[in-house]
């Protein structure tokens, strides 16, 4: 959406300038907030780092619509917010088991992988010692500049414009002033070309949303689109859930793939990795992705495709066939019904198409980056791109802009996955990404009080 024109007028100063707006407050910009008070406990109020976030859900909330019973971690418990940048860290997932009370339990559990539900909880107890830094149930309009920050053909500052979720656009928007913003708004759902969802269409990310609503089941059948863990996840929990319902998985491999995470391939993941991406020949960078995509994109955990295998064996035993594996077909159109919808899924091999009459269709069909340069409005010119017209980032996940923006746009996520590698929309590396994040604003604004003949505080400890 483009930025509407701030309601201020020419010259207004907005009080509370911050060093930083965060938009979006999901892990990433949560372990950001987090590197920030850690710098800050260790420095005079002076030189503290002012940090506010804005985000438009109602509270701190992670993928709730998959947080399947017992569905479990795929990352070490110690790539949580912070351990790998600070292990002594009082946000770290160990502390929160001894607040819980569970550190010994989780010890005996011998686990690196605590349930999903688990690591919600964690992140959430985090986020509680933030809750007057942050504005939910609050969307961000745009990003301007700041009026009378255009000075001598600089902008240094930019106002974030905001309003209450869910009021309608003639609301006007109020701003939160900053010398810097970091975008971590997460991801979108990617659905098929022409899908639209409704009623019995839905994406896998509102599963617990919607499946416990469906009282009305005509068919007794579901579909599932997605050769992924998340699809995988859907069609074994449908299949649990309803136990009188068919489960179709459709997806164009022959079947699901095993993610590749033994010890070699999962150095892809470390923080060292993505120095050496960074500076990798563009070329070099797209051979990495496609030799490594098989550590995360459509590919599902080996312990569920045994135990989906063997349920389908099992049901073929006992001739009462629910779990069908429709591998080498793909998605071909949906179509909404009176009491459902009615899928075609058409096969690769023969061409022959199938109409399957189906009380809800899950599309387990993935994400995609968000564009930044959405917020941004008119200052998306100032952003410089690379070849491809993607956006040129810095090693400290600063874009690149021209001499005429000073004030910095660090982004978090996949919008950096072309630049920074795989890790960018994962947890892996979240502690190490929120610490640069940090040293890269103190940088700025040491340069700022240099241009500006101000004192400079002394650099930063050394967080871990």
């Amino acid at each position: 959406m483009s930025a509407p024109h701030a309601n201020t007028t020419p010259g207004e100063r907005l009080p509370d300038t911050r060093d930083l707006v965060g938009i979006g407050f999901g892990p990433a910009n949560l372990a950001l907030a987090i590197a920030v008070k850690e710098h800050n406990d260790q420095r005079a109020p002076g030189d503290a780092i002012r940090a506010s976030f804005v985000e438009r859900q109602d509270d701190f909330d992670w993928h709730r619509g998959m947080l399947l019973e017992g569905a479990t971690m795929q990352v070490s418990f110690l790539k949580d917010l912070v351990t790998l940048r600070n292990p002594g860290s009082a946000f770290s997932f160990v502390h929160y088991l001894q607040d819980r009370g569970r550190l010994v339990d989780f010890v005996n559990h011998k686990t690196f992988f605590p349930t999903r539900i688990e690591f919600h909880d964690y992140f959430r107890w985090c986020a509680a010692r933030f809750r007057e830094q942050v504005r939910y149930a609050t969307t961000v309009t745009g990003v301007v500049p700041a009026p009378g920050s255009d000075t001598a053909g600089v902008v240094d500052e930019l106002d974030v414009l905001t309003r209450p979720a869910g009021a309608p656009e003639a609301v006007a928007s109020t701003g939160l002033r900053a010398r810097n913003i970091a975008i971590g708004t997460g991801l979108v759902p990617r659905l098929p070309e022409g899908v639209e969802t409704g009623e019995r269409i839905w994406h896998n990310r509102d599963l617990l949303h919607r499946a416990p609503l469906l009282t009305e089941r005509t068919h007794r059948r579901f579909a599932v689109v997605g050769a992924g863990q998340s699809a995988a996840e859907t069609a074994d929990y449908l299949h649990r859930t309803f136990p009188d319902a068919e489960v179709c998985a459709v997806f164009r491999r022959y079947g699901y793939s095993p993610a590749d995470d033994s010890p070699f391939a999962n150095r892809i993941f470390d923080p060292a990795a993505v120095d050496e991406f960074y500076r990798a020949p563009q070329d070099v960078k797209q051979q990495l992705l496609g030799y490594h995509a098989n550590t995360n994109y459509s590919v599902v955990d080996g312990d569920l495709i045994e135990q989906l295998y063997r349920t389908v064996y099992q049901e073929k035993v006992a001739g009462t066939e629910r779990l069908r594996i429709m591998g080498a077909s793909e998605f071909a159109a949906a179509t909404p019904t009176s009491d459902g919808v009615r899928v075609t899924v058409r096969s690769l091999t023969g061409g022959e198409t199938l109409a399957l009459d189906c009380d809800a269709l899950v599309l387990a069909t993935g994400y995609r980056a968000g564009d930044p340069l959405d917020l941004l409005g008119d200052l998306a010119d100032e952003c410089l791109t690379d070849g491809q017209g993607r956006l040129r980032i810095g090693r400290d996940h600063r874009v690149e802009t021209t001499p005429r923006l000073r004030a910095g746009i660090y982004l978090q996520g996949a919008s950096t996955e072309h630049s920074h590698g795989i890790t960018s929309s994962l947890l892996s590396t979240l502690a190490v990404r929120s610490g640069e994040i940090c040293d890269s604003l103190l940088l700025n604004a040491a340069e700022r009080d240099l241009r500006a003949g101000a004192p400079v505080p002394t650099a930063p400890a050394n967080r871990g």
